[in-house]
Order: C-alpha cells, then sequence, then structure tokens
C-alpha cells in the first residue's frame, strides 16, 4: 500500500492551477467573469490567435470543469461553471493565506 501524499484538494488545485496557466485562458476567465456567457466566434475575434488556438484554450478550461460550452449551432456557447469556479477561488484562496 502507498502513502498517500496529496490530498484531493491539492490535486484539483493543482487541475485548476494548470488551466490558468497561460495568458489567453487567464482572459477567458476574466471576459467570462463580467459577462454570463459568450460565443467563441466572439472570442476569436477579440483574441489574436489562430482558432484552432483558441479551441485548444477552450478545450483545457472546459477539461479542467471551470467553463461549460453548449452548442448553439453553428457557434458554442461558453460560461463559467460557477460551482468549479467558486471551488478554486476557494482553494487558490486557503492556499495563499498559508
Amino acid at each position: 500500500m502507498t502513502k498517500k501524499v496529496f490530498s484531493e484538494n491539492q490535486k484539483q488545485l493543482a487541475r485548476f492551477a494548470k488551466a490558468l496557466g497561460h495568458p489567453v485562458r487567464v482572459y477567458i476567465m476574466e471576459l467570462l467573469s463580467k459577462q454570463s456567457c459568450c460565443y467563441s466566434g466572439d472570442l476569436s475575434e477579440d483574441l489574436p490567435i489562430a482558432k484552432s488556438t483558441l479551441s485548444q484554450h477552450l478545450k483545457e478550461l472546459k477539461a479542467a470543469g471551470l467553463i461549460q460550452g453548449e452548442i448553439e449551432a453553428p457557434k458554442i456557447k461558453y460560461c463559467i461553471n460557477q460551482e468549479n469556479w467558486n471551488l478554486a477561488k476557494k482553494l487558490f484562496q486557503n492556499m495563499l493565506q498559508k
């Protein structure tokens, strides 16, 4: 039996931190925190990056559970996953206060 070194909170915090580890993804989260949702097409107009690169950044945020996407053909609407975003803020706050 292996010794458990990392808590579930530490693992989750690391997933969130990894997802936020690029300025484009931080920008996306800041933008979404100021409005209810946005469309991938609108983001591609705001950011000076290829649509495929933007898609990869959105995929990373979605995989970490920080955003959720809803298909509204032909676009995808992205919103913050409030439950996970609140958890991320709590975990970061707890770590930074120690």
